[in-house]
């Protein structure tokens, strides 16, 4: 990759989502915000391949976008108001003020996660304008279809325009409101970076791991006594300290009985522990993510696969069943409930769940894994090749494709 190339590439990871969300203050018009983007990306690669990189590459971007807007705002007659004030504008307009967060992705988060949209609409929106994920990627963490989730971000920017939502730096006083949503679009990016779903990606994308970690951390000292926030980043360090472990140099997914524990990171896990400790100590009633944390916890404390305490990771997602009855946490459940009460049980929830998870790859590989252990090779096989027709990880196919030979 040239100079240049690079140049581009990083601009778009850092830039993208402040532009859009700078041109969206200003215009009233998300459309209008994205487009423009577009249009000075697209620029940005053609003149910056022949002249070189500007030394301030985001502010040449802004500037650029900006004009593309009033552009188009002027090719659009019906919005002579919008063509009056877009004269108006300069580059120079007077930033608006930070507020009560100092890094600019984390800010960003927290202005598009606004509470007027309903909880699933400003995380897909915000994944799409400042996670980094593409269309196809956070379609398949909401487990639907491409076009239902474009349809979905659609009608979010239409209540956006509707309803006139502004797109307002928050104050300390609103963070409460929003971290819900924040920590939901944070979770899905730290998801897709420990196994990403795409083909066309690398198994593990280190760089959405990390910046969500970092970004957690970040809402970790600003609201040092929300347990979720606690909770979620003790799960993110819990998953992380596991990582050259779960995809070593061999690019096959390993799975938890299968991996080296001595190659975990004892740092990331210590940490991670002694959030978890804290969270208990207070007798709060614990969350979504503080469970999940606890039930990492409970899998990066023993020694050995057969040393794991089951029958309290059953217990846990038992409280999580609760909380958030999604089949995603009953098929979880069902692969503790085969380590406690026999693959046989496990196998009668998972069928239970066929309908809502038919498309996910996980759904398939789960009583894939079940199958083989009651012997039921051929029934296996076929989920086996279900699951590797619908896993985009190349890892985790490497893992099923060796177990499906493993079959007699």
């Amino acid at each position: 990759m040239s100079d240049v190339d690079e140049a581009i590439t990083r601009a778009h990871h850092d830039e993208w989502a402040r532009v859009v969300a700078a041109l969206t203050r200003r215009f009233g018009d998300l459309d209008i915000a994205e487009e423009a983007a577009a249009e000075a990306f697209a620029t940005a690669v053609e003149r910056w391949r022949a002249d070189g990189a500007p030394p301030s590459p985001g502010a040449w971007l802004t500037t650029t976008a900006n004009r593309k807007a009033i552009d188009r705002i002027r090719r659009e007659n019906k919005r002579g108001d919008r063509h009056k004030e877009a004269q108006m504008l300069h580059d120079n307009t007077p930033p608006e003020p930070l507020g009560a967060i100092d890094d600019d992705r984390l800010r960003l988060i927290f202005t598009c996660c606004h509470p007027a949209l309903a909880m699933e609409s400003r995380v897909a929106l915000t994944l799409r304008m400042v996670g980094g994920l593409t269309m196809p990627e956070i379609a398949r963490a909401f487990l639907v279809q491409g076009s239902a989730m474009g349809r979905r971000i659609t009608r979010a920017k239409a209540k956006i325009k509707a309803a006139r939502i502004p797109f307002r730096v928050p104050s300390a006083a609103d963070l409460p409101g929003r971290v819900s949503g924040v920590l939901a679009v944070l979770y899905i990016v730290f998801n897709e970076g420990y196994l990403a779903t795409g083909p066309d990606t690398d198994p593990v994308r280190a760089d959405l791991t990390a910046e969500a970690i970092r970004l957690t951390r970040l809402i970790r000292a600003l609201m040092p006594e929300d347990g979720e926030v606690a909770g979620l980043l003790a799960l993110m360090l819990l998953t992380e300290a596991r990582r050259t472990a779960r995809v070593p140099a061999s690019g096959e997914l390993v799975t938890l009985d299968e991996q080296d524990r001595g190659a975990w990171d004892a740092v990331l896990i210590a940490e991670g522990h002694r959030l978890v400790r804290e969270r208990l100590a207070t007798g709060v009633a614990p969350g979504r993510y503080q469970i999940l944390a606890a039930i990492n916890a409970v899998h990066t404390s023993a020694r050995d696969i057969r040393d794991t305490d089951w029958s309290q990771v059953v217990t846990l997602y038992d409280q999580l069943v609760n909380l958030d009855p999604s089949p995603i946490i009953a098929l979880n459940r069902a692969i503790a409930v085969a380590e406690l009460d026999g693959p046989e049980v496990a196998l009668g929830i998972v069928d239970r769940l066929e309908d809502a998870l038919v498309g996910y790859h996980a759904f398939h590989a789960t009583p894939a894994d079940l199958l083989r252990r009651l012997g039921r090779s051929r029934q296996a096989r076929t989920a086996y090749d279900k699951a590797i027709k619908l896993a985009g990880n190349t890892a985790e196919a490497a893992n099923l494709t060796r177990r499906r030979g493993q079959l007699r």
